[in-house]
């Protein structure tokens, strides 16, 4: 039967979902003969061409309505989508529901008087109930509607939640294997080793620069989402560690627009970005490598640096870069746009507002 169904609702003019099947065939099946019976008296059942005539029109009239319910709905849940937004699609639905109920009725009503045999003079009261009938049915596939909808939205995101909570236990070792390379601890503990005899001071500043690095590292690996604040102050502490081994090969210019400093992006996001930058680009002070961290017009973020390469080309397996995309593309939201042009690598990644700060997960 529900072959039968998927067939008639695969024409090029009907596409209508799973539910609405289950509905039409729960919901119509028993409110048709129903309301055939309150209209027609006993001869809807005594009399086969009636019964035939009547029912035949009432499941097509049905039908439509199906359909036109299907179209809306789609409509509105495209236009809001969240679970959180489910009361203001019923508001705006209801309305719409209640004017397919006078005009089924009064569809039915003219239709069934133009059949000569039906002898079809309703009562008053017979027509009220009509109107409670295809109301009432109308409500309950409403709601029906909505509860699969929010059910099936629900385990969506818990899925998703999942994906991502799963994407980040088997990135976690990959994070400290390659997001921190083993080299740059080498390298600051050398720089560390050389400051400590020759500039005592700066060498205590270097320790509690390299521990903030190290503590935010601990901290925030165990979270999905981390404001640009945080990053940044971070990124400064990392940039201040790279900036004692190269000197004046590397500089680091930040200009992001205070409002978006409450936003939020994965964490340890822009250290990769800029790790990658000194691995793969000659750093030299004759020739700094500038990275550049600003937001665009747009409200995104966006990280630059000048092409430099180096002329042995660093072993890649992108997994930074790979990582990241694979974060944004868990958490639902548009990928960052990776562009290498005129001379110029840059990354634009979306910032999440605070709205969508439940995204974080404990």
């Amino acid at each position: 039967m529900t072959q039968l169904f998927r067939r008639l609702f695969a024409l090029p003019l009907i596409n209508v979902p799973t539910q609405s099947i289950w509905i039409f065939l729960g919901l119509v099946s028993w409110t048709v003969p129903l309301g055939n019976y309150v209209w027609l008296g006993t001869r809807y059942f005594e009399d086969w061409r009636i019964f035939l005539t009547a029912s035949t029109s009432a499941y097509l009239i049905c039908l439509f309505l199906l359909v036109g319910q299907t179209a809306i709905i789609r409509s509105i849940t495209n236009r809001y989508p969240e679970v959180s937004q489910t009361p203001k699609r019923m508001v705006l639905e209801f309305p719409v529901f209640f004017f397919l109920t006078l005009v089924t009725e009064f569809s039915s009503f003219y239709l069934y008087q133009a059949i000569p045999f039906f002898n079809f003079y309703p009562t008053p009261s017979a027509q009220i109930t009509i109107f409670w009938i295809g109301l009432g049915s109308n409500i309950i596939s409403l709601c029906m509607y909505e509860l699969y909808y929010t059910l099936t939205k629900w385990r969506e995101n818990s899925l998703q939640a999942e994906a991502y909570k799963r994407e980040a236990l088997l990135n976690q070792l990959d994070v400290l294997k390659n997001q921190v390379n083993p080299h740059f601890l080498f390298n600051s503990l050398n720089s560390l080793s050389s400051l400590i005899s020759e500039e005592p001071k700066q060498a205590e500043q270097f320790v509690d620069e390299l521990a903030k690095v190290y503590r935010y590292l601990l901290q925030t690996n165990e979270g999905n989402l981390t404001t640009l604040d945080k990053e940044l102050f971070f990124i400064e502490s990392y940039y201040y560690l790279l900036k004692t081994r190269h000197q004046q090969g590397v500089r680091l210019t930040i200009d992001v627009t205070p409002e978006y400093r409450t936003q939020f992006l994965p964490p340890l996001t822009l250290q990769l970005l800029v790790e990658n930058a000194v691995k793969h680009n000659r750093v030299q002070a004759t020739q700094p490598l500038q990275i550049t961290i600003d937001t665009t017009p747009e409200g995104w973020l966006r990280v630059q640096n000048n092409l430099q390469l180096k002329s042995v080309r660093m072993a890649s397996n992108q997994v930074g870069l790979s990582n990241i995309t694979t974060k944004y593309r868990l958490l639902n939201q548009p990928e960052p746009i990776i562009t290498d042009t005129n001379g110029h690598f840059i990354v634009r990644l979306p910032l999440l507002p605070e709205s969508n700060s439940r995204l974080v997960l404990s």
